[in-house]
């Protein structure tokens, strides 16, 4: 039992390693819902859609940072795009 527990536990250090060596693919969006005009940051990474598809894609520029969309979302805010 107890070589195991040791067999798991190093699997799971070993995954975790690899995990925080794979060099992350950051994609982000900004998305205006049309009901509210509310814009949101949306990660393309993530494998399905937005639950409603009252949606646009108003960034045409992908942002590779989350930092940047956010730069992105504020000018849009200041511009009158986005509501808040």
């Amino acid at each position: 039992m107890r070589k195991l527990s040791a067999l798991c536990a190093a699997a799971g250090i070993a995954l975790t390693a690899f995990a925080a060596t794979a060099p992350a693919n950051a994609a982000y969006h900004l998305i205006r819902w049309q009901d509210t005009g509310f814009c949101q940051i949306w990660d393309e990474n993530i494998p399905t859609a937005p639950y409603a598809s009252n949606y646009t894609t108003i960034s045409g520029a992908v942002a590779p940072t989350f930092l940047g969309a956010l730069i992105m979302k504020d000018g849009m805010l200041r511009a009158g795009t986005c509501s808040f």
